[in-house]
């Protein structure tokens, strides 16, 4: 298995980064097998969507309905509304995988593989590359 890491800024904001290059650069080193992604942060994800069309913005606007940034989470250091970060795993896990067939990613034509932070503390996450050869 070849491995790897990547440190990605994410900044002060909620963000959903789009790291389908990256990540469809690292997997041209293998024809056929598996890409997998783990994120080692108790407040970050990964998710595989639509970006640039508003899906991306969308997310984040669902993330905060159903995880309000204020008082009632009862991981309660940090920014206001930190212990929201720590239950959004949960919901957008710190992990996918994606197939890789002929040296390219198998996504579908609107897929985008994307970094989700809603933690404002950290500026930098890290991203694990795994390929995983067929």
């Amino acid at each position: 298995m070849l491995t790897h890491t990547r440190e990605f800024r994410t900044g002060g904001s909620e963000v959903v980064l789009d790291i389908t290059s990256e990540c469809a650069d690292f997997v041209t080193r293998a024809p056929d097998g598996l890409l997998q992604l783990f994120v080692p942060h108790a407040t970050a994800g990964i998710a595989i969507l639509e970006t640039g069309a508003g899906s991306d913005e969308d997310l984040l606007a669902a993330l905060r309905d159903l995880l309000p940034a204020d008082d009632r989470w009862r991981h309660a250091h940090g920014s206001r509304g930190h212990g929201r970060s720590h239950v959004m795993p949960a919901l957008i896990p710190p992990y996918a995988t994606v197939p890789i067939v002929d040296g390219r990613l198998a996504l579908g034509t609107w897929q985008s593989i994307c970094l989700v932070d809603l933690n404002v503390d950290n500026a930098v996450r890290t991203v694990r590359f795994s390929l995983i050869p067929g």
